[in-house]
């Protein structure tokens, strides 16, 4: 720990279970942040702060958040700065995702996937920003994937909304940069978590898994540790980039 974040208030989407999300929001409390956690899921988002609370009294928010919402998204941000005062960090963490081939993939699931993952970011990303401008200050951090440059049989709805994630992350980085604030994402390949392992099947795991370089998917807290490093001053001169987080080899 190197008090990367002190003082600062990390907002993050789909931060509820055992993912890439609350591995963030954990990294961010490592490094001395106050964080607010959002999820659809309230269930498991109360019970992911309640873990985290216990750790970091006093530094853990949580409410309810609906990307596919631009109402939701808005009350998102207020409630974080009614909570903590301002919005220094937001990481867009909130995706959805299955396997189906464009030949039976129905208008409603596209849709789902981009609204999910690559329209929800823009609002989150929006609402934030407008409150940075106001600050002054403040970095955006945007969780895209390897797979919006691969190609994936059964992805097509994914993969494209990953890759508008990438082109978003660097236009936005543009719109502010006059600001001082910047906007990078982070591009995982493989991440194994137990969402990932109910929409992909057991030998499509190993399959991808065996394309990794080092022979095994990556650790939440991996993923995280590159939104850490995005989110902190470290990353200072950095904007509009998307670095791979990824062992994947040819």
């Amino acid at each position: 720990m190197t008090d990367m974040l002190t003082g600062k208030v990390v907002v993050i989407t789909a931060a509820a279970g055992t993912g890439i999300g609350s591995a963030a929001a954990r990294r961010c409390l490592e490094e001395g942040a106050r964080v607010v956690l959002s999820d659809r899921h309230e269930r498991r988002l109360g019970e992911t702060r309640d873990e985290l609370a216990a750790d970091y009294p006093g530094s853990v928010f949580a409410t309810p958040c609906d990307v596919s919402s631009t109402e939701s998204v808005e009350d998102l941000m207020s409630f974080a700065a009614g909570q903590c005062g301002r919005i220094d960090v937001l990481i867009n963490n909130a995706g959805l995702g299955d396997t189906c081939s464009v030949l039976e993939m129905t208008d409603e699931s596209w849709a789902k996937v981009l609204d999910v993952t690559l329209n929800g970011t823009f609002r989150a990303t929006r609402a934030a920003l407008r409150r940075m401008v106001e600050q002054g200050s403040g970095a955006v951090v945007n969780n895209a994937s390897v797979i919006g440059w691969r190609a994936q049989p059964g992805q097509a709805h994914y993969a494209a909304a990953k890759a508008g994630v990438m082109a978003l992350t660097r236009c936005a980085a543009m719109d502010v940069a006059e600001h001082g604030i910047r906007v990078n994402a982070v591009a995982p390949s493989l991440v194994m978590h137990p969402f990932l392992e109910k929409v992909t099947t057991g030998e499509l795991l190993e399959e991808l898994t065996a394309k990794e370089a080092f022979g095994r998917s990556a650790r939440p807290e991996e993923v995280a540790n590159v939104m850490v490093f995005l989110a902190s001053e470290y990353a200072s001169y950095l904007t509009g980039e998307v670095i791979s987080a990824s062992s994947q080899h040819p």
